[in-house]
This record gives structure tokens, C-alpha cells and sequence, in this order.
């Protein structure tokens, strides 16, 4: 059965390719959350043009309406402090580490290489068991990273500064700790020195007001939306989807 919304098909090219959009566990389920934004955009595309709303393309036409029939209220001040104490737990600076690292850089495709840049890594961990020797020093000798005129000094860095692998490493050392083995991301083996961590301390209000406000007017604006789409939903003749809240709409 054909997907019209007031008499309009909703194509099979338009919701496959709109599918790349719309990532889910099941392409059945990315396939009726794509189908669900274009039945949206068409009730929008729809409600601009009977209300003589103008524009270069469909996305100018659909955000004059929005910003011409949807109002969402500013969040006010007892709302933003009201947040911010049910979620203290959010709002803290990041953790930091200050790390030294030794890397052995390898391509990623090349096996053998990558085999032989393990190796080297290996072997400098194994000198670091040696009380004598300096990893500063090692790194200024072995390392390919441009830090080795640093001894590997990496200074402080924080999450997100560098790949997933690296992070999941750090974290689980303990200070003054070298990574027991080769540490391999895309770059080729690390071999890292946690000297210490910084904890992230609570922020206060005034450091994350504008933020919360942004968050709370973001959030505020997509619900209005929904309500308008849902009122525009409940006047319009939409047939071939079972609209969300039915019996017959796909579970997660």
C-alpha cells in the first residue's frame, strides 16, 4: 500500500535514500524512522505552502514556518538553576592526565611492518624494567613522534586529545604506571608513561549557565515542534504507515 500524507506519495527512492540518515539495530527499523521523516517533511512542506510561506528551497520554506508558527519560552532563571541542581553530577571540568609516550609508527595495512614496530615496542618496555633506565631518555633514542625532542612529554592532555585507545589505556593505569604492553591504535604502537592525573572538580553555577540555557531552549524548541507536527498529524489523511503510539508501529 502506497504512503500518501493529504494525497501526496511518499516514494520508495525518496525513503531508501533517506534511510543513510536514520541508523538503527534493524533496517526495518531505519526504514520506518526514515519513512517518519519524510511524512514530517511533507506535513511541513504542505502546511508552508497553504499558508503562502516563500522561499529559495523546501529547507528555507520549512524553517520560515517553524520560525513563523512555533514558539518554544526562553528558559528563565529558576528553570537553569533548577537543572543544575538535580545535575550537579554533569557539570565538571574533564579529567587530565599528564603522559609521556614512546611510538612506534607503522602503517596500518603493511603486516609485517606493524609486526617489527610491536616488536621495538615490546623491547622498550622490557629496558624500562630496568630501575637505571630513563624513559625520557628512551624516547628521545627510539621514539617517532615528533615529542621525542621532549623526552615523549605530551604535557596535559584531556579526553578527546587523542584516539579511543589510547584513552582506555589511561585510564586504567595508575600514576607513575608504564603500559605493561604495546598500546596499538592506527598511528602503530605506544608505549605510554602515566606521570599523574588531574580530576575534573565540580564547576560552578555561573561557569555553566549559558550552557544549561542553550540546552533547556534546545530542548524546549524540539518539543514545540513535535506538538506542532503532532497537531498538523491529527488534521491531515495520512495512509500506508502506522503512525507512532499504534498497535502496529515497529519495536525496538
Amino acid at each position: 500500500m502506497p504512503i500518501t500524507v493529504n494525497g501526496v506519495a511518499i516514494s520508495d527512492a525518496a525513503i531508501h535514500a533517506e534511510i543513510q540518515h536514520h541508523p538503527a539495530p534493524s533496517r526495518e527499523l531505519a526504514e520506518y524512522s526514515a519513512t517518519l521523516a519524510l511524512v514530517a517533511r511533507e506535513l511541513l512542506l504542505q502546511e508552508a505552502a497553504r499558508l503562502d510561506i516563500a522561499g529559495a528551497d523546501e529547507d528555507t520554506r520549512i524553517t520560515a514556518l517553524i520560525e513563523r508558527e512555533v514558539q518554544a519560552p526562553a528558559p528563565d532563571e529558576e528553570n537553569c538553576q533548577r537543572f543544575f541542581e538535580a545535575n550537579r553530577q554533569r557539570f565538571r571540568s574533564g579529567d587530565l592526565f599528564e603522559v609521556s609516550h614512546l611510538l612506534c609508527v607503522t602503517p596500518p595495512g603493511d603486516a609485517g611492518a606493524r609486526a617489527e614496530a610491536r616488536a621495538r615496542a615490546e623491547s622498550a618496555i622490557a629496558r624500562l624494567d630496568d630501575p637505571g633506565e630513563s624513559f625520557a631518555e628512551l624516547a628521545a633514542q627510539l621514539s617517532d613522534c615528533p615529542s621525542k625532542q621532549a623526552g615523549g612529554s605530551l604535557g596535559q592532555i584531556g579526553l578527546g586529545q587523542t584516539v579511543p585507545e589510547f584513552e582506555q589505556a589511561l585510564f586504567a593505569m595508575r600514576e607513575g604506571e608504564t603500559s605493561h604492553q604495546p598500546v596499538e591504535s592506527r598511528f602503530g604502537f605506544h608505549v605510554i608513561r602515566l606521570h599523574r592525573k588531574i580530576e575534573g572538580r565540580p564547576l560552578d553555577y555561573d561557569q555553566v549557565h549559558d550552557r544549561i540555557a542553550d540546552y533547556l531552549r534546545e530542548q524546549g524548541e524540539r518539543q514545540a515542534i513535535s506538538q506542532y507536527l503532532s497537531l498538523l498529524t491529527s488534521r491531515a489523511d495520512i495512509s500506508g504507515i502506522a503512525l507512532p503510539g499504534t498497535d502496529t508501529s515497529p519495536a525496538a
